[in-house]
């Protein structure tokens, strides 16, 4: 598959897990099926991240990679937005 063709998600980052690993929330809309109102369901994916660039609270792209671990098979793309720093 080609690189521009991968699927990609964006998510934000909840956590720091240990060395060059994030955890990422990717939230999306699904239409309950009796109602038909939109709800929000999110997935909580591990993340490889080589470099630790990644901070809680950015924007981040990931896409699929081969599996490193047990729980990573998504590695981080580019950091869409940076995080609001707190003063």
């Amino acid at each position: 598959m080609q690189r521009d063709m991968q699927r990609k998600l964006v998510g934000t980052v909840v956590k720091k897990s240990g060395a060059k690993t994030i955890k990422v929330v990717v939230e999306r809309k699904v239409k309950h099926p009796k109602y038909e109102k939109y709800m929000l369901r999110s997935t909580k994916l591990a993340v490889h991240d080589p470099k630790e660039l990644a901070c809680e609270g950015d924007q981040v792209e990931i896409v699929p990679c081969r599996p490193i671990s047990k729980t990573k098979s998504w590695r981080l793309s580019r950091i869409v937005q940076k995080a609001v720093a707190r003063t």
